[in-house]
């Protein structure tokens, strides 16, 4: 007598399909790779236009002063005060910081030098002000 081999339907789904997957993980990878970059720049600034050397971009720090006067290290608003006891926190850290400021066109010549004079007092001696290229 023959035996009769009884398949159930799970038996027969052996492996995962792994297209979906992988669609899917390129999509995450693609959507990452457009939006971390943006992120950078999510504060609104226009800084002036003046020709000058390409921005170092290793060990930088950006520290931005917005249209409305307020300056920005990473994402939170600090005063002058708060800014120099940050940079002096983040010396102790590293060897060496390079700060790129970012500061609105706008903003008058005395905000941006007060912001320096903050940087200066945390200690750091590399700061350098972020332009646009003219057209």
């Amino acid at each position: 007598m023959a035996r009769l081999k009884h398949r159930s339907h799970l038996t027969t789904i052996r492996e995962i399909n792994m297209t979906p997957l992988i669609d899917l993980t390129f999509l995450l990878l693609i959507v990452f790779m457009i939006t971390v970059p943006l992120m950078e720049y999510g504060v609104n600034i226009s800084p002036p236009e003046l020709n000058a050397h390409p921005l170092p971009e290793d060990n930088s720090i950006y520290v931005n002063l917005d249209n409305r006067g307020q300056i920005i290290l990473s994402k939170k608003i600090l005063s002058p005060d708060e800014l120099t006891l940050r940079l002096k926190a983040l010396l102790k850290s590293r060897d060496k910081i390079s700060i790129l400021l970012r500061a609105d066109g706008s903003r008058p010549y005395s905000e941006v030098i007060s912001t320096v004079k903050a940087i200066k007092a945390a200690g750091v001696k590399d700061i350098s002000l972020v332009t646009q290229s003219e057209a």
